[in-house]
């Protein structure tokens, strides 16, 4: 089975992409937010930044027992996810935005101006690519700007996901 992976900053279009993925590959998607929840994986909330705090640990260890346990391809989106070890996935995929765009998305959520600037300098960073580098995994970058890129990726993964 295969285990495809997608990080980014928050409001890139990860689950967007991962949603049109599953659906045109027939994988199954895991949704990262619900298995937190349902799994009780977050360990308090900061108020400031208001989101969970996660144990990505914990979080690593119950999609890696999915990833075991699992008789279908799989989808995982979630900013967290490159944390998985590479031996578990067969791809990474890191979306990117342009900053005008993702600035667009992060304020239609109502993200506090913190917020905002904070993951506008993870994505100047490229936080998320870098860290899915340090822990060696095999990547693809999508820029979700463009809606051709996203046609272009699609094509790729029909050749070179479902061969294997």
């Amino acid at each position: 089975m295969k285990t495809i992976i997608i990080t980014g900053t928050p409001g890139t279009g990860k689950s967007t992409l991962a949603k049109l993925i599953a659906k045109r590959l027939h994988f199954k998607r895991i949704d990262v937010s619900s298995l937190i929840k349902k799994k009780k994986i977050s360990e308090g909330y900061d108020r400031k930044r208001k989101t969970k705090i996660v144990d990505t640990k914990k979080l690593n260890r119950e999609l890696m027992s999915i990833i075991k346990n699992s008789k279908q391809n799989l989808i995982i989106d979630s900013h967290l996810s490159h944390y998985l070890p590479k031996k578990y996935v067969d791809l990474c995929i890191v979306v990117k935005c342009g900053l005008k765009k993702l600035y667009g998305r992060l304020k239609r959520r109502k993200y506090s101006k913190e917020k905002i600037r904070e993951n506008l300098d993870a994505e100047i960073f490229e936080v998320c690519l870098d860290e899915a580098r340090k822990f060696g995994h095999k990547i693809r970058i999508v820029d979700t700007t463009s809606k051709k890129e996203i046609s272009h990726l699609l094509k790729w993964l029909r050749l070179n996901i479902k061969r294997r």
